[in-house]
């Protein structure tokens, strides 16, 4: 069962049954020895190898370092996707954000909210941006307000435009993170923007992380970089999401 996961990448508790000819309740007792074991990792309605599901969560620092020119490249095709002078937008917590608002253009006149305090601090000094900086406990390794206090106040808003990051994001699992505090904040940007566009780099795609925050009906666009396959840019493109290749 392990080695048909491992080729497959994931497969739904139903699929194995039927390949294995076993019942269901056989098929889930054994996903949970050989997730025990270290070998799977139980997803919803399936499972996939344990390397396809990654729990641990690199420093900001470390992130920063990985996929730099990638990220650099996005970063400036997402300027495309912001909102005419004086509109709205929401800026998550992460790398390529943080790359975002370091090239927002100083003659556009933007309402700028947002839970990161790196790019609170970017943006502080700048005339043209109108800052928000969201309340809530920092996490030590993402340097984002995230809590109860968080949600709360992303709740009462609705922007023009909510960039957001992610840890992962897969054609069945969708958008996805190890937090669940985290997750919980970017849910709520998610339904705070009327236009969704998430940034990540193609190493996130396929990437399935244990929380997921968003499926992939609630985006509007994704800009990632060259190393997207086509055939998973035509699934997505599929989904009714406009795909921009940096």
């Amino acid at each position: 069962m392990s080695d048909l996961i491992a080729q497959r990448g994931r497969l739904s508790v139903n699929d194995l049954a039927d390949a294995y000819r076993v019942t269901t309740e056989t098929v889930r007792r054994d996903l949970s020895l050989l997730e025990r074991a270290g070998i799977i990792r139980r997803v919803h309605g399936g499972a996939v190898p344990a390397s396809a599901l990654v729990a641990l969560e690199t420093a900001v620092s470390d992130r920063d370092l990985a996929q730099a020119e990638q990220k650099e490249r996005i970063a400036k095709a997402a300027l495309d996707q912001l909102p005419g002078p004086g509109g709205s937008i929401l800026l998550d917590a992460g790398t390529t954000t943080a790359r975002l608002a370091s090239y927002l253009p100083h003659d556009l006149r933007l309402t700028v909210i947002t839970n990161a305090v790196p790019i609170a601090g970017r943006l502080a000094g700048l005339s043209n941006v109108d800052l928000h900086l969201l309340p809530g406990r920092v996490r030590r390794t993402t340097q984002a307000a995230v809590g109860e206090d968080t949600v709360a106040a992303v709740d009462l808003l609705r922007t023009d435009v909510a960039f957001v990051g992610a840890n992962g994001v897969s054609l069945a699992h969708g958008l996805s993170t190890p937090d669940h505090a985290e997750a919980a904040a970017k849910r709520a940007m998610v339904r705070s923007g009327q236009r969704v566009v998430v940034l990540a780099d193609s190493t996130k795609i396929g990437q399935e992380h244990t929380v997921r925050f968003a499926g992939l009906d609630d985006i509007d666009v994704l800009v990632t970089d060259s190393g997207l396959s086509t055939k998973t840019a035509a699934a997505l493109r599929a989904r009714d999401i406009e795909v921009v290749v940096a």
